[in-house]
């Protein structure tokens, strides 16, 4: 129970870094920030230890869940825009 609360406080944490770091207007509400963020954080995260590039619980792991979550909220922007 608590790492699913820590994984949500985390996510969030993550996503409104993200929506901060990307220049423009997002229309994202809390939800889908917290989304964007756990999705940011699980995809970077896994690749990054995967690939061997920093193991559980470094630093590099929150720069890489920022950087993972930037790329989505541009690809989440994307197609927002052509639908």
């Amino acid at each position: 129970m608590f790492s699913l609360i820590g994984t949500i406080i985390v996510g969030f944490v993550v996503g409104l870094i993200a929506r901060a770091v990307k220049p423009g207007d997002d229309k994202l509400g809390w939800v889908m920030t917290i989304v964007l963020g756990i999705a940011g954080a699980l995809v970077a995260g896994y690749l990054g230890r995967a690939l061997g590039w920093y193991g559980e619980g470094e630093p590099a792991g929150w720069i890489a869940s920022v950087v993972g979550a930037v790329i989505l909220l541009v690809i989440y922007s994307m197609v927002r825009r052509r639908a």
